[in-house]
């Protein structure tokens, strides 16, 4: 049988290099120098470099199951995620971070599902986005609304980060979170003021800014849209309408 992934790499080196290998040598002697740090789900329908439009040397990338951030413990370990972001900001001194989930994650689906026998790490992980998750039963809108709830969660770690709240507060660097919905190929923008998600066709700026220029929560969020109905133990749990433009 051929080997599809070597013919792959030999398609690479042969037919798409040559048009930017003098680019990727400017990158060798310049060394890079991303503006964007893009925490991104794992999964394989995610194109972070179709989405922005970026090349070599543009973006500075970690994905993981969930695209989840681990929070700011203190503690100093094997983590790639909280690595690449004390890389990013005080090394590469990126300007934008942007926390990207999307629909039909099978990440936020796992929340509320049995728990997969052995994969004892991914169980683990999985709690980066417990807070998340809704007291309800899975259906299309509250894995919507789960995969939206995490993005803002993972937002709000970012911040427990000293050098990343830092540089937001001197509005040095700016956190943006989206929600790439797959099937209609449009990335909706979070905007903090609204506490909604909007479609990038229709906002008017790429992502919240700093969390320390948002309102007083006047209950609108979107970690406030669960009415009493959802209080443990209730019987009657439903998920709110949708908040406008999310």
């Amino acid at each position: 049988m051929p080997d599809e992934l070597l013919q792959r790499l030999r398609r690479f080196h042969d037919d798409y290099f040559p048009g930017v290998q003098g680019q990727f040598e400017s990158l060798m002697q310049d060394g890079q120098h991303p503006s964007i740090l893009f925490i991104g789900c794992s999964d394989s329908r995610l194109l972070p470099y179709l989405l922005t439009g970026t090349g070599p040397g543009e973006v500075f990338m970690v994905r993981n199951v969930g695209a989840f951030v681990p929070p700011h413990d203190g503690s100093a370990g094997y983590h790639g995620t909280a690595a690449a972001i004390e890389f990013a900001v005080l090394k590469l001194d990126v300007t934008r971070i942007v926390v990207c989930g999307h629909s039909h994650c099978g990440g936020i689906r796992a929340l509320y599902e049995e728990a997969t026998p052995h994969a004892t790490n991914l169980a683990a992980w999985l709690e980066l986005g417990r807070e998340a998750a809704l007291p309800v039963q899975l259906t299309p809108e509250a894995l919507r609304r789960t995969e939206q709830r995490s993005v803002v969660l993972q937002l709000e770690r970012l911040m427990g980060y000293p050098m990343v709240r830092e540089r937001v507060e001197a509005g040095r660097l700016a956190l943006h979170g989206w929600h790439y919905v797959i099937e209609d190929g449009e990335v909706h923008v979070f905007d903090v003021r609204s506490g909604s998600f909007v479609p990038a066709s229709s906002a008017q700026h790429s992502g919240t800014g700093p969390f320390d220029s948002a309102p007083v929560d006047d209950g609108s969020s979107i970690f406030n849209e669960i009415d009493a109905a959802l209080a443990p133990g209730s019987h009657t749990a439903h998920i709110e309408p949708a908040l406008p433009g999310a």
